[in-house]
């Protein structure tokens, strides 16, 4: 287990975290991106594997509209210690046109809970208790991870964002390494790639909680 990191803001390296205001209109503006990307794969084979993932494309498209939802659920709800238990799941028969609008409903209504959430709530998360900015950093990572892996599965080149990968970088991977494009950067500390002089990660997880909290301190993977 590693040692307990430091605030953001001690930390070498780590560039300024996006102000509160800033993240509720980042985050529909990078699922507007992943969905543009994925609509151009749309009418191809969504049954293969998800880049390394043992699921599907669609399979973790459904995953992503799931995921979104319940962060908006914890930002509301606020449970001290488990998930809420609410699924908002993407209609299996529905087409995929169709679905990737769902992941768009999802990410408004994240971007909304979190333009409507005071600064000092905490929410729960198994990674850490964490602030409205927080996750919609999450969410972000979720839609630039997963949209990163469905659009391998299908043959497309795509990366995330660099402004939006930097930003998550800054709220969550604190001690990313730098001196690389962010959106490889990110990518790296989500285990999807390597970098120059760095093997890609079998294991990782992000520090979720506020900056300012205890909870910040939880060793990363």
């Amino acid at each position: 287990m590693s040692a307990p990191a430091a605030p953001a803001a001690s930390r070498p390296g780590a560039g300024p975290v996006p102000p509160a205001a800033a993240w509720p209109d980042l985050l529909p503006a990078v699922a507007d991106e992943c969905r543009a990307v994925l609509l151009e794969g749309a009418g191809r084979d969504w049954s293969r594997r998800a880049g390394d993932l043992d699921w599907t494309c669609r399979q973790t498209l459904d995953h992503l509209a799931l995921g979104l939802v319940g962060y908006a659920g914890l930002l509301i709800a606020r449970p001290r210690d488990r998930y809420i238990t609410l699924f908002a799941s993407l209609d299996s028969r529905a087409p995929v046109p169709a679905c990737l609008e769902g992941v768009g409903i999802a990410a408004s209504l994240l971007a909304a809970t979190v333009r409507d959430t005071a600064a000092d709530v905490r929410a729960w998360h198994p990674w850490g208790h964490s602030d409205a900015a927080g996750f919609a950093a999450m969410g972000i990572t979720e839609l630039s991870v997963h949209t990163h892996d469905i659009a391998r599965g299908l043959g497309l080149s795509w990366t995330p964002p660099g402004g939006a990968s930097a930003a998550v970088l800054a709220r969550l991977f604190p001690d990313a390494p730098s001196g690389h494009d962010p959106s490889a950067t990110l990518l790296w500390c989500t285990g999807r790639i390597p970098l120059p002089g760095l093997p890609r990660r079998t294991a990782w997880r992000w520090h979720g909680g506020a900056a300012q909290d205890p909870a910040a301190a939880a060793p990363g993977g």
